[in-house]
């Protein structure tokens, strides 16, 4: 399975993203500010671009696994999934970045929040789109024991 942010909305605080499954659009997605981060970057120009709890991940591809969440587990919205949750492995300079539930940049450490952007800075909807996410997608592409990638891109600068 292919999960793919593509980046089109950059404001001071707050990104706005489509995320598209195997190509098909999904949903919104609302992460911190985009510093121009990428993958390819040496990481101590990651770390020295890098405003702790207020930047996006760098854009490029990384793998998605189920990781528990001390965070979240206790949360309504994710004890259905006893706190497993997607993660995004293998981020430079960043460590424990979930796909979870959230309206606002405040509600985010660099995590890309899902919903739906039917206001200015903000997504809403995140619990029930969260867990159609995880009911029709992760937990399906789990049982057929599918290997989850995420691409992330941007479409402005």
């Amino acid at each position: 399975m292919i999960l793919h942010i593509q980046r089109f909305a950059k404001r001071a605080a707050y990104t706005i993203g489509r995320l598209y499954i195997d190509g098909v659009y999904f949903c919104d997605t609302l992460e911190d500010t985009d510093r121009g981060l990428k993958q390819s970057m040496p990481l101590w120009e990651i770390e020295q671009k890098k405003v702790y709890g207020q930047t996006a991940i760098p854009t490029g591809i990384y793998d998605v696994l189920l990781s528990y969440s001390p965070k979240f587990a206790s949360r309504p919205w994710a004890t259905k999934y006893r706190g497993m949750l997607p993660l995004i492995n293998g981020i430079p300079g960043f460590s424990r970045v979930f796909l979870h539930v959230g309206n606002t940049a405040a509600d985010t450490e660099g995590c890309p929040l899902l919903g739906k952007n039917t206001v200015v800075g903000k997504v809403t909807q995140s619990t029930v789109t969260f867990q159609e996410f995880m009911d029709r997608h992760i937990m399906r592409a789990l049982t057929r024991k599918d290997k989850i990638r995420i691409k992330i891109t941007r479409t402005y600068g």
